[in-house]
Order: structure tokens, then C-alpha cells, then sequence
């Protein structure tokens, strides 16, 4: 899963107490941001192995500190406690916390067998990506549906709100389509790394900006 990572910021962002928009986007994909690091610094470990499955040519086989369910809690508890210390809300806390353990369970629903519990085998997945007529569908109705619910539990605050949500919906489908139809890096090194940390914080500051646009509905 790629872009679906950010439909729990949308979902979560239109709670009164969430943080900001743009920090819930960096939550959602916390563990590829740190994921891709450890790779560059050979903590954990992924090769290019084309048939691993149908949609992603990536051999995910060694990343038991980022992609296991308990240190996906690890990496979850340190963000909410950052924003709690921030914040001094426990609510707040819990949300930014819950986005950053979506991940895990997101991509449990599209990985081959490669996720752990806490690091070592079982290896989990449910292999959707390996379904690309369900794999597909099934990501972009998880986005633009968040995003839908988003718009409709906020409001425009400023004249740009709707170049913003436009450009937000146009980025989000393109980076998929590149994702999936784009050709795949030739090894997995530090351009590579640094492609997806761009786009990663691009998505983060346009989120910034969405969020700045728009404040929640009360009813």
C-alpha cells in the first residue's frame, strides 16, 4: 500500500482534538521514513527481486524493527509521546499514536508474506498485491473515500481551500500511478531512498498547506 497509508490522517484529521493534518501525514508513513533509512544504513534490509509479486517487484525480507507489529507499537508510542509532550493532550496523543499503527495493518492486507509480529517468523501478508484487480480499487477507494470524508467534515477557511484540496487529490493520484505503473529503481540506494523521502515530504507540506485552508465543522 502507498497512498492508502494517508487515508487514516484524512479520517483521523476531522477530529477536533487530531493534530495538525501535515503531522498525521508523516505519521501514516512514519515507518517507511524510517524503513528506508535503516535500509541506507544497513540496519534492515530489501532487494529487487522482479515475481516476488505481481505489483511490487521489492523482496522486503529483512525489516523486523519497522515492519513487525511490535515495532510498529514502538514506533507508534514514541510519536504520540512526542505530541503529547508538545500538546499536553493524551487525546491527541492517542490519535497521532493510532495512525502510525494503521500502517502495519494497512499493509498487511496487501503485502506477500514479509511483516512479522515482533521480527521473526511467522512471515504475514494477505497477498493483495498479487490481485491487482482487487489491490488497486481497493487503495484508491480507501484515499479518495478518507479525502471525501475530510472535505465533508471540514470547511474552506480561505480562498485557496479548493486549489489546495485539488492539488492534494492530483499529487495523491499521481504519485499512485507512478507507483504502479512507473518504472521500478534498478537498485534499492540512496537515489532511490531520497526519491521517496521527496515525495514523502512533498505530500507532508501540501498537507500543511490543506490543513491551513480549512478548519472542522461544528455542528
Amino acid at each position: 500500500m502507498f497512498i492508502g497509508h494517508w487515508a487514516p490522517a484524512l479520517v483521523a484529521a476531522a477530529h477536533p482534538k487530531a493534530p495538525k493534518l501535515w503531522t498525521l501525514f508523516i505519521g501514516a508513513q512514519l515507518v517507511d521514513w524510517v524503513f528506508f533509512a535503516f535500509v541506507l544504513g544497513g540496519i534492515e534490509h530489501m532487494r529487487l527481486a522482479p515475481g516476488t509479486s505481481v505489483m511490487n517487484p521489492m523482496d522486503l525480507y529483512h525489516m523486523p524493527y519497522t515492519h513487525s507489529l511490535v515495532g510498529s507499537m514502538g514506533w507508534a508510542a514514541g510519536f504520540a509521546a512526542i505530541i503529547f509532550a508538545l500538546t499536553k493532550n493524551r487525546t491527541t496523543a492517542l490519535i497521532g499514536g493510532a495512525v502510525v499503527l494503521s500502517h502495519w495493518f494497512l499493509d498487511l492486507i496487501v503485502h506477500v508474506p514479509d511483516l512479522t509480529l515482533w521480527g521473526t517468523p511467522p512471515k504475514l501478508g494477505f497477498g493483495l498485491w498479487d490481485h491487482p484487480q482487487i489491490a488497486m480499487p481497493l487503495e484508491l477507494g480507501l484515499t479518495f473515500g478518507a479525502l471525501l470524508f475530510y472535505i465533508v467534515r471540514t470547511r474552506g477557511t480561505s480562498t485557496s481551500a479548493r486549489i489546495a484540496i485539488g492539488l492534494l487529490s492530483l499529487l495523491l493520484l499521481t504519485v499512485q500511478m507512478i507507483n504502479w505503473f512507473g518504472p521500478p529503481p534498478s537498485e534499492p540506494d540512496f537515489a532511490a531512498a531520497l526519491v521517496v523521502f521527496a515525495v514523502f515530504g512533498m505530500m507532508a507540506l501540501l498537507a500543511m498547506w490543506v490543513g491551513r485552508t480549512r478548519a472542522i465543522r461544528t455542528i
